[in-house]
């Protein structure tokens, strides 16, 4: 399979073209109106949303975007398009730079941002897209955080992507200073687990093409890398390919993408990804400043077609000098700058009418050194490339129409989304959005809009649930004793009954933990059974003396018996085990009668210090 994935073309690709024009379609500024206040008052016109960190479509009519709000009109939340209007659709969840996987026509995840609230001596916890939201039949069914400060916290996310409901991945930055890898999460549909990528480069971006999940990712000099990943050229790009219950993570090298000649791999940044049915579109910007020693890279775009790779820009696709975007390839992006970056890509179906790949174009997000001066007021740039690698158009929006009729620059131009051939829609750096249509295209939208509930709510989801994998905070205080105070409604006067004075009956709760046993498998993994009151997160950790020296992933597990395996390594023998517990659900109780002694406290149990596994010392 890696076969076709490894091929290259360097030509210039397909010989089909698409028309020069966009069939009729014009950009327009479509702003959503801003939302009622608390108090019923609304904004008279609309505003900008803030950042908008994604914006993704499961139909033309059914599209999402995350925003970080901009307080105090819009909050942070979750927009929803019916091919009419956007509205809120979630005033939680949102995100400093979030994103935004579809799972199914009803269910998506959200990168999110996480809620202020932990208190650490260390410092103040990082929030910023750390955390994960689950949407399914129109509300937020699951979060999932993780407390800071510990090897085993979530790191700041920036790639999401779903292959279907039970599959779905999330990948981020490189895991913290002692660890290899890439953090990576992994939903299988009942639990969500860590799975890093040995190969220690962070993760950008995050695309399905053809049932595989490919990520974008950025090259530094100092990650720190696996063997396997240290013995061979770093590559911009790897993909997920499921393999069993254990995920591979491969490597697209040689050939993906080409670098000029003496250029570092770390000389070109991240590839943005986009797809559709058809094509795996990707997109670079040389990285700036060059890295020292190494030759300057030039904005570079890729296309996977039919099972071959064709790089449509960058080194040896233009004569020097001729690159659209990268006129001259070293040059600082200051306001003088000729350079162009790309924000982002997106694919843009062909017609039905149209015929051959060459038919498929995609849309870029633009910017340069001059036009980012001019922020907050600086107009956004785009520009539609074919699949041989030609601009065959570019905008400045608003456009001049617009311009006539009292539109100002509303920001650079940043996130793009192509949903259907001639309908695109663009985010700006100030929260504002343009929409690519055709009067036919706006017509078909108005006349058949998106009336799924789920998505069309009179109200916003307003209720986020705990973050599973946070214990709840416990209060170290009784509540006030506020039984006397006026209201509360006094007992009526009535006859006395005698009661009988014999033993009485209670209930305790049942312990989330019970039933707990160990064994050496293979000499050195240790086997750790137990029994589950109810759902619950849980997660072993075997430390020697202070010093963590082999854990678990934090796995969710329904109620029942159940087992964890931990390999550990004899010149590093654990002297205490943490078996970490948090239950998903309310915990039964029992009669106090009969109730046996066999279980543990829930949440963080340390096993007893007598405990020996094969004569290789004590654990705890």
């Amino acid at each position: 399979m890696l076969g076709a994935f490894l091929a290259l073309a360097l030509g210039a690709g397909p010989t089909a073209s698409a028309a020069s024009a966009d069939e009729g379609a014009s950009w327009r500024l479509e702003q959503p109106s801003a939302p009622e206040l608390p108090t019923g008052q609304k904004a008279p016109t609309p505003i900008g949303l803030g950042k908008i960190g994604d914006i993704e479509f499961w139909a033309p009519n059914r599209g999402l975007l995350i925003a970080a709000g901009n307080p105090p009109t819009i909050p942070p939340g979750i927009w929803a398009y019916n091919g009419v209007t956007w509205h809120e659709l979630s005033d939680k969840c949102g995100a400093t730079d979030g994103r935004i996987a579809w799972a199914g026509p009803d269910e998506f995840w959200t990168v999110s941002d996480g809620r202020p609230g932990q208190a650490n001596i260390e410092g103040t916890p990082p929030l910023a897209d750390n955390t994960l939201c689950h949407f399914a039949n129109g509300e937020i069914v699951g979060s999932y955080g993780s407390l800071a400060f510990r090897p085993s916290s979530y790191q700041a996310m920036h790639g999401a992507a779903c292959v279907g409901g039970e599959d779905c991945w999330f990948g981020g930055e490189k895991l913290p200073e002692g660890q290899v890898g890439a953090f990576h999460l992994h939903w299988d549909g009942h639990s969500l687990n860590a799975e890093p990528a040995p190969q220690g480069h962070a993760v950008e971006d995050m695309r399905r093409f053809g049932g595989l999940l490919y990520e974008g990712l950025r090259i530094k000099s100092d990650d720190l890398l696996g063997e396997e990943e240290s013995a061979s050229e770093p590559s911009d790009l790897h993909v997920i390919e499921p393999n069993g219950v254990q995920p591979t993570f491969v490597s697209l090298f040689p050939g993906v993408p080409t670098y000029n000649s003496e250029e570092f791999p770390e000389g070109l940044d991240f590839l943005h990804l986009s797809a559709d049915d058809g094509a795996l579109w990707g997109a670079a910007n040389p990285t700036v400043p060059t890295p020292q020693g190494s030759a300057p890279g030039e904005a570079t775009v890729l296309r996977f077609a039919g099972g071959l790779w064709s790089q449509l820009l960058g080194p040896g696709t233009h004569p020097e000098g001729e690159n659209p975007f990268t006129k001259q390839p070293g040059e600082e992006r200051g306001a003088t700058s000729k350079n162009e970056t790309i924000g982002s890509i997106a694919a843009e179906p062909p017609d039905a009418g149209e015929s051959g790949s060459g038919a498929e174009n995609a849309w870029l997000a633009l910017s340069s050194g001059e036009n980012a001066s001019k922020e907050p007021v600086a107009p956004a740039l785009v520009a539609r490339l074919t699949a041989e690698g030609t601009v065959s158009e570019r905008s400045s929006l608003p456009n001049a129409q617009e311009a006539a009729e009292g539109v100002g620059p509303k920001g650079t131009a940043d996130k793009i989304a192509c949903p259907a051939p001639h309908d695109c829609w663009l985010t700006t750096s100030q929260g504002w959005l343009f929409h690519l249509t055709t009067p036919q295209g706006r017509q078909a939208e108005i006349e058949s809009p998106d009336t799924d509930p789920y998505f069309n709510r009179a109200q916003p989801i307003t209720f986020r649930p705990p973050d599973a994998g946070i214990p709840p905070v416990v209060p170290d205080a009784p509540p006030v004793d506020n039984s006397g105070l006026p209201g509360e409604i006094p007992q009526q006067p009535g006859t006395l009954v005698e009661t009988s004075s014999g033993p009485t009956e209670s209930r305790v709760t049942v312990p989330l933990v019970s039933r707990i046993h160990t064994r050496l498998v293979h000499g050195t993994t240790l086997e750790l059974s137990f029994r589950l009151a109810v759902r619950a997160n849980v997660r072993l950790i075997a430390k020697r003396r202070k010093q963590v020296v082999a854990s678990t992933p934090t796995r969710t597990f329904a109620s029942g018996n159940r087992k964890l395996l931990l390999r550990l390594r004899r010149n590093r023998w654990p002297t205490k085990l943490d078996l970490q517990s948090h239950a998903l659900a309310p915990l039964p109780t029992t009669s106090t009668k009969g109730a046996g002694n066999d279980s543990v406290s829930t949440g963080f149990v340390v096993l007893p210090r007598a405990r020996t596994f094969a004569g290789l010392g004590p654990i705890g």
